[in-house]
This record gives C-alpha cells, structure tokens and sequence, in this order.
C-alpha cells in the first residue's frame, strides 16, 4: 500500500517519499508526516537473525513505499559499507546494566553517519523519480554532528552542493577540524558568529523564502536539507532501534515480546522521535527517556507542558545538544494534537514570535510514553568516570548523559525494564572532556596529544577519522554574522 506524506502546518499537502525527501522541507515551512504510522511486517523472531542492512530494508520499505525494492536495497547497499569500521555497523554492548547500541563507527565516528550515508543515495534516485533538473543545493546548520557526515556523505556527488553552517567556538576541535578539512569542489562551510539555534534559524528562514527560491531555480539550484527535519534522516533511524530489540532478543537478553526502555541524548528531538516511530510500528518499547544536559528545554516541557525557549543558552561538553528550538518537537506536537495542522502551526508561530507555547492537559496525557532528564556538567563527568572506573567502558559525553538520565530514571520510578541508550559518538571525538572526567589530571594538557592516551585507557585503536585530520589542511575558513546567512550562500552560489 502506498504512504504518502503531508505537512504539520498544513494538510491539503499530499506527497509521495520521494518528493518529501527531495523538498526536504514543506513549503509552509512545516515538516514531513507519513499520514499513518506503518506496522512493522516482520515478527522481531525473524528479524533476530537478519543484518543490520536487511533489518533497514524491512523497515525503510514501509515508508519509503514509492522506492523500487532494487532501488531501495542498492540505496543500503552503498550506504552500509566497508566505511563502517566493524562488521556488525550498530554493535550492542553490555557495560554494567546498560546496552549500548553504538551508533559512531562510521566516517565521522558520530551516530550522524548512520542516516547520512544512506540520505545521498536516497537523494540522487528521488531526484531522477521526479525528473528534477536542478542541481539540489543541501543546506545544513549543524550543532558539531550533522554537518561532517552530511558533507561527507554528498562530496562529490554529482549534481549536488552543500553548504554548511556551524558556531564558531560551539564545537569541539576534533568537531571543526573534522569540518574545515573536508574536501570535495561542491563543498562549502561557514562559521557563524551566534549559536547552533541561530544557524537553525537562518537555514530554515532561507527555505521558506520564496524569493529566494524563485531566484535558485532561475540560476538552475533547488534547496533541500541533510537535518533531521529531512524525511530521509527520520526514516533511517528508526531502524537503530528495531536492530536493537532483534540484538537483545538474539543474544537471549530478553525473551520475544518483552518490553525494553530507551533513552536517548536529545537535541533536535530526531533521534527519540524515531524511537517514538518504532513504538508506534509495534516493536515493544516501554518509556522513551528523552536525555538533556543544561539546555533542557526538553525535559522542562515533559515536565510541565510549556516549551520555552526564551532562556540563557549554555555551552557545555556535550555540544551536539547545546540546542533551545528542537525542530522535530514539531512533528510529535502534530501527533498529539490529533494531527491537527492548524493547532500545530498556531503552536510554531508562537514559538517564533514569543518563544514560548504551553499544550493543553489533554495533549500531555498523550506524552506518556515519554519520561525525561538531565544531567549538568559535574553529573556528565561523573558519569563518564563512573561508568569507567566500573566497567571500563569509556563513554562519550553526550552518551554519558544519557546513562546518568537512565541511572536516575532507574532509581526513582524503580523500573527494572532492561534499557538500551543510543551512544552517538565515539569518545575519541571529544576527547578532552572525556580524559578530564576520568582524570583531573588531563585538565591542563592539550586536546590532540590527548588522543594516544584515551587509546591506552579505552583499550581501543584511534578511529581513522580521527588520524585523518590530525595533518589534513585546512581548506575553508569563511565566516560570518547570523544574520548574514542568505547574503553568505548568494556569495557562495554567485546569485
């Protein structure tokens, strides 16, 4: 059967995957739904003994319903590959009461790679399904992640350009340079002067411009987007968490049916939403623990209702979630409100205008599948030394987030349901707070020489993303003010 899409903010919009990927965001400035929510059409005993790739066919089929089977499956195929540096792409590991299904053994040693390499490829075909005839230009704010896989993933892709946004001294140096030494001659990227919500805010005003895109398709250009508010960044990750439940039942840690819990570190709410998906699908998730650090505009909204973003921003270790306007929040308020586009947009407008709005008690009854937490800077540390110092098991920051948040939630519900927490990036990648947390006495030292000794004390060779920038030349240094965007990618675009 096939699933079409419409926007939260309007739904008179009907549009097949293929158009939803390619537009990446709604003309009205609202985000791709699929109008229902598919089953999953394979019991999770046979999915116990499939791949990784053959678990992202079984899924990504049931919304990706105007993809050929051949299309599809070869979209996996190059997506999946030897960039991956272990065999199993997603391993599951066990360090005290926690599985950790590690999402960062790609090309950027980030979980970002996991549906980045596989949105080119899905691209590319969607584009030649629609007979597009200009040459797509991804636009992308990145909060330290999202940026180097997406320029990673579309480097020389023919008939695409990328350009990419992120705040200067908001990342970390493995971050930057990661970014500032990507090659690729369709390849741009801009530091901005402001945080990662202003970059957020300068892409999305830039695709509902309408001037704007009138003016690229006259210069033979058409925005779309590699962020999560993409449909072809969502679909990806909900397999993460379907290849988890089969793991765990593979390995004899649950029994079939049994329900599991999964926290996951938030910021632009893509993530936990695609667990929300699988849920929604049938596999048997219990609570889905949405992790913040000191931005937790997140969890005060599941706490109290209100989101509000008018707060001091606070920069912390864990970058990638420094985040006050997370994005796909809007795709779970449609949800909620019944899949009410008129309420959802009356609620996004009055976050843009006044930054802040409250949903009704009867919306919050249906935000129950969610539980939430943080963690602030010393807790973070903690959980780093802690869980090393236990197990030996070295944690990323933004992962430790999420064990402290699902230690927490453990202790205080007295929920004894097994829990799998997305670990989205390698320590190796934010090295200094990770050394600093095991031992104050690496606070001093340099980040890069700190490299040799996290292998010593994880036990694990330094990925090769890594040894790739250490000498790599620095090939962009653009920068500017937040509120030269547009002016910024008409420069770079030459319109």
């Amino acid at each position: 059967m096939d699933l079409y899409y419409t926007s939260t903010r309007d739904s008179n919009v009907k549009v097949t995957a293929s158009e939803a990927i390619l537009k990446g965001l709604a003309t009205d400035g609202g985000l791709f739904v699929p109008e229902t929510i598919p089953a999953l059409d394979i019991p999770v005993n046979q999915l116990k003994e499939m791949s990784y790739q053959e678990t992202a066919y079984a899924v990504m089929k049931q919304f990706l319903t105007d993809f050929t089977e051949d299309e599809l499956k070869e979209c996996i195929r190059k997506a999946y590959d030897e960039k991956f540096d272990t065999e199993e792409i997603a391993p599951l590991v066990k360090a005290g009461d926690v599985y950790y299904l590690e999402l960062f053994h790609g090309a950027t040693i980030a979980f970002k790679d996991m549906a980045l390499s596989i949105l080119p490829h899905l691209l590319t075909v969607s584009a030649k399904k629609n007979k597009a005839d200009k040459e797509i230009v991804i636009l992308t704010a990145t909060s330290g992640d999202t940026g180097k896989a997406a320029m990673a993933g579309f480097a020389d892709v023919a008939g695409t350009r990328i350009i990419v946004f992120y705040p200067k001294n908001g990342v970390s140096k493995i971050q930057e340079l990661q970014m500032v030494t990507q090659e690729g001659g369709n390849v741009d990227v801009v530091a901005i002067h402001g945080n990662f919500d202003h970059a957020q805010n300068g892409v999305k005003k830039m695709f509902e411009n309408q001037k704007l895109a009138a003016e690229l398709a006259e210069k033979g250009y058409q925005f779309s987007s590699a962020n999560s508010i993409n449909i072809g960044r969502l679909v990806p990750q909900i397999v993460y968490y379907v290849y988890a439940y089969a793991k765990l039942l593979q390995y004899g840690e649950i029994e079939e049916g049994e329900s599991i819990n999964v926290t996951v570190p938030t910021g632009n709410f893509g993530n936990i939403l695609a667990a929300y998906y699988a849920k929604q699908m049938g596999l048997p998730i219990g609570r889905l623990i949405c992790a913040s650090n000191e931005n937790k505009v997140l969890f005060d909204f599941f706490q109290s209702g209100t989101y509000n973003r008018n707060r001091k921003f606070v920069l912390t270790s864990s970058p990638s979630m420094d985040i006050l306007i997370s994005s796909n929040l809007e795709r779970l308020i449609y949800q909620i409100t019944g899949k009410d586009c008129s309420k959802t947009a009356e609620f996004m407008r009055m976050l843009g205008e006044e930054g802040a709005y409250t949903v009704s008690e009867e919306m919050k009854k249906k935000l129950a599948d969610f539980a939430a937490g943080y963690a602030d800077e010393a807790q973070t540390a903690e959980s780093i030394r802690e869980t090393y110092k236990q197990t030996g098991y070295v944690l990323d920051t933004h992962t430790a987030v999420a064990s402290h948040v699902c230690r927490e939630y453990r202790r205080v519900s007295k929920d004894t349901a097994k829990c799998v927490a997305a670990s989205t990036a390698s320590p190796y990648k934010f090295v200094k707070s990770v050394m600093s947390a095991i031992d104050k006495k690496y606070n001093d030292a340099d980040e890069l020489e700190l490299l040799k000794e996290l292998e010593q004390v994880s036990g694990t060779e330094m990925p090769q993303a890594v040894q790739n920038i250490l000498h790599a030349e620095v090939l962009h240094k653009k920068e500017c003010k937040a509120d030269q965007m547009e002016q910024t990618v008409r420069e770079i675009l030459n319109i």
